[in-house]
């Protein structure tokens, strides 16, 4: 009698490597840092988007009778100085500190990764001339470019997004060279060079999706920088102005009325900007886990 040999059928699925981005999107859901920090982003996401449909008053409604009501049953985080509701403003308020923080790191990512392409891949006197210019930029603070552009533009929320997209471009800038760098010496770099292929499309086709990945993280991190940076030149005046109920505004606008006690009219907003900050960088970090696992 001859043996049967019987085989099993080698499974597929156990031998077929996921994708780069399922590997990443994988590693994401399985991170609890960065389900902490998105929870707490899309919270605000939603209060910014809807926060009108649920906040009990009308943020920007003064009611003067009713002036620096402490926390109650009828007003969760008391009132401001001229009687409006806190815990409506500070739902509301995250509207223009989600609008102008965002649109303010898309323009630093693009113009940083066009600026960290160029000085990487064409090196030389461009990367020299380039690379110190930026580094000039990149010595002046925040504040004093916003005084700049405030005087040349105007104050507008389109002058704050320009003013921080411009001095966060730099950075990323230099995050993305050091990436480029590495990637102009690899073998599909000159291939496309071989081809006789235009720098545009070996910048921009061949090597901007494998430096991705970087790109992704510092944008993450510059993101969580925006926001704190659109609050101070809030609250310094040079931000978003009145009748917003943005939180840096609501500060400057009360924080003179803690030395009578009044300390409700400027702690939500301020737990507000820190709970957004802590919740951009926990999902930070847990993109820069996910693409170094």
């Amino acid at each position: 009698m001859s043996a049967v040999q019987t085989t099993s059928p080698v499974r597929q699925d156990d031998t077929r490597r996921r994708s780069p981005a399922a590997e990443v999107l994988s590693s994401l859901m399985r991170s609890g840092t960065f389900l902490t920090g998105l929870a707490i982003v899309l919270f605000w996401v939603a209060c910014a988007l809807f926060g009108e449909h649920f906040a009990p008053y009308d943020p920007l409604a003064d009611d003067i009778i009713n002036a620096l009501s402490p926390p109650s049953a009828e007003h969760w985080f008391g009132t401001d100085q001229i009687g409006r509701d806190v815990f409506s403003r500070v739902i509301v308020g995250s509207r223009d500190i989600l609008t102008v923080a965002p649109l303010a790191t898309l323009l630093a990512t693009i113009a940083g990764t066009a600026l960290g392409l160029l000085t990487g891949y064409f090196r030389g006197v461009v990367d020299d001339v380039v690379s110190r210019i930026l580094e000039a930029f990149m010595a002046i603070p925040v504040v004093i470019v916003a005084l700049l552009a405030i005087v040349a533009l105007g104050t507008s929320k389109t002058t704050v997004i320009i003013v921080i997209g411009l001095s966060f471009a730099p950075i990323i800038a230099r995050t993305v060279r050091s990436a480029v760098l590495a990637e102009r010496e690899l073998d599909y770099v000159a291939a496309a060079q071989l081809r006789h292929e235009s720098a545009f499309h070996t910048m921009f086709v061949e090597i901007l999706p494998n430096v991705i990945p970087p790109i992704l993280v510092e944008t993450t991190v510059r993101l969580g920088y925006a926001i704190f940076a659109v609050a101070t030149l809030s609250f310094m005046g040079f931000g978003i102005q009145p009748p917003s109920p943005d939180w840096g505004l609501s500060i400057s606008s009360n924080y003179g009325m803690i030395g009578g006690g009044f300390w409700w009219t400027v702690l939500f907003d301020a737990l507000a900007i820190a709970s957004l900050v802590i919740g951009v960088n926990l999902a930070a970090d847990g993109v820069h886990g996910a693409f170094n696992d």
